[in-house]
């Protein structure tokens, strides 16, 4: 190579390594005062983190410099809430500085700040506003959530049934009633198992999770800037979601024909008819594009969540019989096998309330919640957190927490019971967060929780094709999302009365 080029490589190279410390150390000085590991220029703590398991590594750090702490994610400072007082202070206590959502490089390249669950501001409120408000008035006069629930949870029963009480895999199906209650809130409309569209849907927001919840995505997100231009599967993953708007937008179009502003159908016929309210409105936040990614969001949180929780809970159901044995009492002393389990037969079932609580703490499904920034300048505890600081509240800490939950790494539903028996509510239940950022869905997912399994359990007996002693529940991923281990299942007809 010439000696000239050389030379010129050279001088880019130790320029732009000059940036990169200056832009490190102007960072660092931004947090300071917060205890934390020492970060290595560029890089961060990249190297005293597991990006196959990056909660569990956090939860390790924590016991070094306790419940509030820097990490340097490249040259990025975050700021790392372990534990239930410190999460209950900044998240409720001070709600409104922490509802900021931090940045998440790989969704950020995605949704572009728009939509539900990654926006913030005005367009984060006014989003979130019509959210609940549209999911609480859902029915319009017509039938109410839950009942849509319960005529899916018949559909899933029947597509069990034909299984013949075989071993087969139980993902999809579980995946597909969950995904059909989100589409008639959003479209309107439920899809047969069969679909090939509803297939095709189901497949891209399974291969969604995957992608977001590899090591691969975890190096993206600390070096975005280098990694977009690098072939993997972050590629695949815009590609799908691009894939999942094009179906929205098409149902979008659908819905522009045949709105009657008189009588919406669903979560689109009523954005429309918000979009025609603030038509004059300048700058409003009801557009077309928020729209796609609103139901998006919605779609994608709705259907993958509860179908998550579903599958590791027959899992664990699997793996303790014994536990599955007094659900099938309790279900037999309440409801019996001549109705449908409705929602108040919960009130009247506290083990099975206490099943379905312990399987979600259990399974720390989004162990490290989605990131949280700071809207303001800061003064949290004895520290200034900047505005626009990341904040990464680690669920996994409180959901673990062993003062509360007595053996937290043991599957035990009496985490949930007093002695008598009796239901019992925790604080540190925060499977769905807390404070302003708690999720716009978790009254609809509770309910399909308790509906989903226990008409589940009214129609079948489950049975292990292996000695349940050997079964796994470890999850297979632990990055955005756990991902339960694949399992086979029989059905077998109802035979505990």
């Amino acid at each position: 190579m010439d000696p000239s080029m050389v030379m010129a490589f050279g001088l880019v190279f130790c320029i732009s390594c000059l940036i990169l410390i200056s832009t490190w150390r102007k960072s660092i000085g931004r947090i300071k005062l917060l205890p934390g590991p020492v970060p290595l220029p560029v890089i961060g703590n990249i190297l005293q983190l597991d990006t196959k398991n990056i909660p569990k590594s956090l939860c390790m750090l924590a016991k070094v410099y306790g419940p509030v702490f820097t990490l340097y994610l490249g040259t990025e400072p975050i700021l790392v809430l372990h534990g239930f007082e410190v999460m209950k202070e900044a998240l409720t206590d001070h709600g409104e500085e922490f509802a900021g959502r931090g940045s998440f490089p790989i969704i950020d390249a995605i949704n572009k700040g728009l939509g539900l669950a990654f926006s913030n501001g005005e367009r984060w409120k006014q989003m979130r506003h019509f959210s609940l408000t549209t999911l609480k008035n859902f029915g319009m006069g017509k039938r109410s959530i839950e009942e849509r629930v319960q005529e899916e949870a018949k559909c899933m029963v029947e597509a069990l049934k034909t299984t013949h009480g075989m071993p087969f895999d139980p993902k999809f199906i579980l995946g597909c009633a969950p995904c059909n209650v989100i589409c008639s809130i959003i479209f309107h409309k439920r899809f047969e198992y069969d679909d090939e569209k509803f297939l095709h849907l189901m497949e891209l927001l399974d291969e969604k999770v995957k992608i977001l919840s590899s090591p691969w995505t975890q190096v993206y997100n600390f070096f975005p800037t280098l990694v977009q231009y690098l072939p993997g599967s972050h590629r695949k993953l815009f590609k799908n979601c691009q894939m999942l708007h094009n179906f929205i937008l098409e149902k979008v179009k659908e819905h522009q024909e045949t709105l009657d502003p008189n009588n919406p159908q669903d979560l689109i016929d009523s954005f429309f008819i918000k979009m025609e309210q603030e038509k004059e409105k300048p700058q409003s936040e009801f557009t077309m594009e928020n729209l796609v990614y609103t139901v998006s969001d919605i779609f994608g949180a709705g259907t993958t969540t509860t179908s998550t929780t579903l599958r590791y809970g027959l899992l664990l159901l699997l793996k303790y019989p014994e536990i599955t044995d007094k659900i099938h009492e309790e279900i037999d002393r309440v409801i019996g096998q001549n109705r449908s389990p409705c929602l108040k037969d919960r009130n009247s079932m506290p083990y099975t309330d206490a099943v379905i609580h312990e399987i979600q703490r259990y399974i720390d499904l989004v162990p490290a919640n989605l990131t949280h920034s700071v809207t303001r300048d800061t003064k949290f505890r004895q520290y200034l957190i900047p505005k626009g600081t990341t904040i990464i509240p680690l669920l996994t800490s409180v959901l673990y927490d062993d003062e509360e939950f007595p053996n937290p790494d043991r599957f035990d539903p009496g985490h949930f019971l007093d002695e008598s028996g009796n239901f019992k509510k925790s604080d540190y239940f925060m499977p769905f967060s807390t404070g302003k950022r708690i999720c716009v869905g978790e009254g609809l997912a509770r309910m399909e929780l308790f509906l989903f399994f226990t008409t589940i359990l009214q129609n079948f007996t489950l049975k292990s094709p292996i000695d349940p002693k050997d079964i796994d529940t470890t999850p297979v991923a632990s990055g955005f999302g756990k991902i339960p281990p694949s399992f086979k299942i029989c059905f077998l007809p109802s035979q505990h009365m």
